[in-house]
């Protein structure tokens, strides 16, 4: 199997500094980054590791309840997945990630929207990203389909 890179050029400290991330294997982008802005309300245009790795969650989780879905005997016609990524301070010092909402809405054929929410959870549970996340305290899922 392929390993994907991607690389980070930064300058400054962490509060005066800012860096640019670049998606190394694809070569589709290179992004800003900063961390005053990966903590504010408003990313003003920068990218964070949080976005990057809701990104990364969204896709892999899509693709993995499509696999869950069609192991099911299903046929996918559409799913929209959204990820929302909280960075939150960590009480052992720092921050970690707080909190992952995965919402995904769909519409299936061959299989009842029970049994297409079953195989969200088993896709929830064995994407690759989730495993890798599984530090992240709560990883939340928000599934509805449409058979």
């Amino acid at each position: 199997m392929p390993t994907r890179s991607a690389r980070t050029a930064w300058t400054g400290g962490l509060q005066d500094g800012s860096g640019r991330v670049e998606l190394a294997s694809s070569g589709v982008g290179t992004y800003d980054v900063s961390f005053p802005k990966r903590t504010a309300d408003s990313a003003e245009g920068t990218t964070s590791p949080e976005e990057l790795i809701a990104a990364a969650h969204s896709s892999c989780f899509a693709m993995a309840c499509s696999a869950e879905i069609g192991n099911a005997g299903g046929t996918v016609q559409s799913l929209d997945v959204n990820a929302d990524v909280t960075l939150g301070p960590d009480p052992a010092g720092g921050f970690r990630l707080s909190g992952i909402k995965l919402t995904v809405r769909g519409r299936v054929s061959g299989i009842d929207a029970a049994g297409a929410l079953k195989a969200a959870e088993a896709a929830k549970a064995g994407c690759p990203i989730s495993k890798a996340l599984a530090g992240v305290e709560n990883i939340e899922l928000d599934a509805a389909f449409e058979a």
